[in-house]
C-alpha cells in the first residue's frame, strides 16, 4: 500500500521462494522486492535465480533486520540492493533501481 500510493504498480505476490518465482517468470514484473527470509528458501539465493532469468526484474531485497547483519551476501546475490522495512519507501526504492 505504501509504494501503491507513491505510484508503483503492484501487479502480483508470492508467499514464498516457489511462487515468487513463477510469478516473476508469469508476470513480468520491472521490480520485485524480495523477503530475505521466505519459509521455503533464503531471499539472498532466489535473487541469484531472479538475476539470471532472461530479461531479469530488478531485485531489491528487504528485510526487518538490519543490512549489516547480511554482510557481503547481499552484493553476492544478484540484488540491485537491500533495503530494511523500517526503511522501505518509494524514494528509497528508486534510488537503488533508478
Amino acid at each position: 500500500m505504501l509504494l501503491q500510493a507513491d505510484g508503483y504498480e503492484v501487479i502480483g505476490e508470492a508467499v514464498d521462494g516457489g511462487s515468487a518465482l513463477s510469478e516473476s517468470r508469469r508476470l513480468h514484473p520491472d521490480v520485485v522486492l524480495l523477503d530475505v527470509g521466505l519459509p521455503d528458501q533464503s531471499g539472498l539465493d532466489l535473487a541469484g535465480e531472479l538475476a539470471a532469468e532472461p530479461d531479469p526484474p530488478a531485485v531489491v531485497l528487504v528485510s526487518s533486520r538490519d543490512q549489516s547483519d547480511f554482510g557481503r551476501l547481499i552484493e553476492r546475490s544478484g540484488a540491485r540492493g537491500f533495503i530494511a522495512k523500517s526503511r522501505l519507501s518509494a524514494d528509497n526504492l528508486q534510488k537503488l533501481i533508478g
